[in-house]
């Protein structure tokens, strides 16, 4: 019978995984205005160990009060920085040695578990009506879109980039060694990756 883990447990098994990982993920978030969306995605971000965040655009400033509401303070694990433009964005992330996968329902786009995601990589998302921009989708190295199969025709902008996060970590971790040992913890490991 499964029991939910302790917190020591849970840090003790979050650790496990810390080591198991080796590339860096960052993200732009191009025009992102609902502020439960942002601290959505904020707490997503460190969760999974993004190293930066680029806001550019319109996006909501991460102090905003109601941004906290879903972040839960986890904004301050995370560095964010505000830019002129996309084209900055963009810059910012290619100087600091990522690749740049926007994830849009966009021509040309490839799904997203055929995404070049591998090494260091930076997944750019657009705004909740309108998506990623021309200069956002044209500035990418690639282009990735969320396979769909239901009668919805797209995802909230907060779950599509939890979605691809997860992907890209999955994408790592799937070629990791496991590290996790006999017992309750290294079964939950275990099962987490499956």
């Amino acid at each position: 019978m499964s029991t939910q883990l302790r917190p020591t447990d849970v840090k003790r098994l979050n650790r496990q995984w810390r080591r198991r990982t080796e590339g860096r993920v960052a993200l732009i978030v191009e025009s992102v205005t609902q502020p439960f969306n942002l601290g959505s995605i904020l707490r997503t971000s460190a969760a999974f160990g993004v190293e930066t965040v680029w806001l550019t655009g319109n996006a909501v400033d991460p102090t905003h009060p109601q941004v906290g509401k879903t972040a839960l303070g986890t904004d301050q694990k995370l560095r964010w920085e505000r830019v002129r433009d996309t084209a900055e964005a963009i810059r910012a992330a290619h100087d600091d040695g990522y690749r740049v996968v926007a994830v849009e329902l966009a021509r040309d786009a490839v799904p997203l578990h055929e995404a070049p995601l591998g090494g260091d990589v930076c997944l750019a998302v657009g705004a909740e009506d309108h998506g990623c921009s021309s200069a956002l989708l044209t500035g990418s190295d690639a282009v990735a879109y969320i396979p769909q199969i239901g009668r919805v025709g797209s995802l909230n902008v907060a779950v599509a980039t939890a979605v691809a996060i997860a992907e890209t970590r999955r994408r790592e971790w799937q070629h990791a060694a496991p590290e996790a040992g006999p017992g309750p913890l290294g079964q939950a490991a275990a099962t987490a990756m499956n």
